[in-house]
């Protein structure tokens, strides 16, 4: 199918959506609610375009290009529109940005900041609304919440829990989170995907007000919980990791689970952890620090000693289940080949 966005010619594939279509041809359309493939309900209108012959503007995320199509993401009209919306949801969101822990790291604030809109000029200065701080990990302020409920979309549709929900206080439509009293008898996993979904300071991860987005950078690695292989960033500050963030990996496309995100780094750190081999003295019965080379030059020769003396099928390996799968088939190989024993495991399971 052939459409033309700004003037530009585009081919695409039929229902494709108008947004992705855009983005696919390296336009930029602003949007708040929208998550691919989780959640696409149109509620923020930041994604709006004009389309030749309609009379009415169009979700681009939610509307499928049609043969023809001549859009424009830029007109007057567009941004008029995009700069109404975004006062709208400013109206019921507590402006205090300076002390916001998503400051520098907000989608809300970089929108505005794109569109000249100073979120303080038209958000409210209410009293702050009643925080939900009895979850260990996650905290829920209300008054910054837009309605844009990613949150609902993830914990439904990604995570498969459906622990966060829609409901209403009076007139006014509420997102309902388990974060309160009584959190450990929810259906919440602790999983966090809804705060790194979350476009604003909603809901975020405790540990979220120790840093500022300015103060990290980031690094891509592996979780070590399991060998599923799920791709994460580290969020280091000072050369310490303080949070860690799902990153679009194969097997996770930027989800995390409760081990991967709130139990895989904090015992980087920790003072008991043993940093260096340690070898035991035969004399004292003591062990002592010694450098990698030796430690494995010690352990290679005790199992060739034991697989000389007494042959392969005297040695085993056991995989860790918190080994990637890719650790687990090195071990297996050389416990086949080095070792020559069929004798080898992996109990993967956590």
């Amino acid at each position: 199918m052939v459409q033309f966005i700004n003037g530009t010619e585009i081919f695409t594939e039929e229902g494709t959506t108008v947004l992705k279509a855009a983005r696919n041809a390296g336009i930029h359309i602003p949007t708040l609610c929208y998550l691919e493939g989780i959640n696409d309900v149109a509620s923020c209108r930041l994604c709006v375009v004009e389309a030749e012959g309609e009379d009415a503007l169009l979700t681009a995320c939610s509307t499928p290009v049609r043969e023809g199509m001549e859009i424009h993401t830029d007109s007057p009209r567009v941004i008029s529109a995009r700069r109404a919306a975004l006062k709208l949801i400013l109206a019921s969101h507590e402006a205090n940005c300076f002390i916001c822990p998503k400051n520098g790291d907000c989608e809300l604030q970089a929108v505005c900041r794109e569109y000249g809109i100073e979120p303080e000029q038209y958000g409210r200065k209410s009293a702050p609304e009643k925080t939900r701080r009895f979850h260990p990990f996650l905290t829920y302020r209300p008054e910054l919440c837009i309605h844009c409920e990613r949150c609902v979309s993830t914990c439904e549709k990604a995570t498969g829990r459906k622990a966060i929900g829609r409901g209403r206080a009076g007139l006014a439509a509420i997102i309902e989170t388990p974060f309160g009293e009584g959190w450990d008898t929810s259906l919440c996993e602790s999983c966090g995907n809804c705060a790194q979904n979350c476009p604003t300071g909603a809901i975020i991860e405790r540990r979220r007000t120790k840093y500022r987005a300015w103060e990290v950078t980031k690094v891509r690695t592996t979780c070590p919980h399991c060998a599923v292989g799920c791709q994460m960033n580290l969020v280091v500050k000072d050369g310490r990791v303080v949070d860690v963030e799902g990153a679009d990996g194969p097997s996770n496309r930027g989800l995390l689970c409760v081990k991967g995100r709130s139990g895989s780094f904090d015992f980087i750190d920790s003072p008991e952890r043993i940093r260096t081999p340690l070898i035991k003295n035969p004399e004292t019965g003591a062990f002592e620090p010694a450098d990698w080379d030796t430690a494995l030059d010690l352990v290679a020769e005790k199992f060739t000693a034991i697989r000389n003396t007494y042959g392969g099928e005297a040695l085993a390996g056991f995989a860790c289940s918190r080994s990637t799968n890719e650790d687990i088939y090195m071990l297996q190989k050389m416990v086949r080949t080095a070792f020559n024993s069929n004798n080898t495991d992996n109990c993967a399971r956590v």
